[in-house]
């Protein structure tokens, strides 16, 4: 079941969003001891990862991975990595235990291994994952006909390598490391933060695409196992 919440403005859904990482967080922290967020980069989420780099959590038993990496060292620009430390990884969750995607092998594709062996350490299921998406209709890094795409989407591990096709979107880093669906799905709560009426529009024609190679969001949006919410303002 697709849940949709429309705000009027970003602060609005971000107050809203930012409440409901935070009871999904202390609710798995007070049931089993120990919680994991599977977050986003870009710049939506960043302000919401700012606040909640101040919240009273038990941050030492909190995990927090990311969702998908550009193959880029951790102090690039466009790691998403270097997001989280600047933003969320200070304060009070600068205590998180962190899992990052990038390792020392060349490409994304040889360091599968690395990445699902790191990633298997994690605690499951997921407490919360936060989910964007592109204008092309990727999420993670998910990307329309990428090369490792398929494999990516019918993978039973938990990351998989990819190489985008060059667009406005992808930019100059094509290399990538993402979770798999399967992996993504392991959550108690998946959300997809989306703004603009553009990517409204891209969200809707997913939820109806059969054409999953060309929408990979509607992998997620199509299937009846876990609920996602969509978080929307313009």
């Amino acid at each position: 079941m697709i849940n949709e919440h429309r705000f009027e403005s970003r602060e609005t859904l971000l107050q809203a969003l930012y409440g409901e990482v935070l009871t999904c967080l202390a609710t798995d922290l007070q049931q089993s001891g120990q919680a994991t967020a599977l977050l986003s980069g870009g710049s939506t989420p960043g302000p919401l990862y700012e606040r909640l780099s101040q919240a009273e959590l038990d941050w030492t038993n909190v995990y927090v991975a990311l969702v998908d990496e550009r193959w880029v060292e951790p102090d690039h620009a466009a790691s998403n990595e270097k997001l989280l430390r600047q933003t969320l990884m200070q304060h009070n969750a600068a205590e998180c235990q962190f899992t990052g995607m990038k390792n020392a092998a060349n490409t994304p594709f040889e360091g599968q291994s690395i990445c699902n062996a790191h990633y298997g350490q994690l605690p499951t299921p997921y407490s919360v994952c936060l989910l964007g998406m592109g204008g092309d209709g990727h999420t993670a890094s998910l990307f329309p006909h990428a090369e490792g795409l398929a494999e990516a989407l019918n993978s039973q591990q938990t990351c998989a390598g990819i190489l985008a096709k060059r667009s406005e979107v992808t930019g100059e880093n094509l290399q990538r490391m993402t979770m798999t669906p399967h992996a993504l799905l392991n959550s108690r709560k998946i959300v997809l933060l989306i703004t603009g009426e553009d990517k409204w529009d891209v969200y809707r024609r997913a939820c109806k695409s059969d054409d999953i190679s060309s929408t990979p969001v509607s992998v997620f949006l199509q299937q009846t196992d876990v609920d996602i919410d969509v978080y929307w303002a313009p």
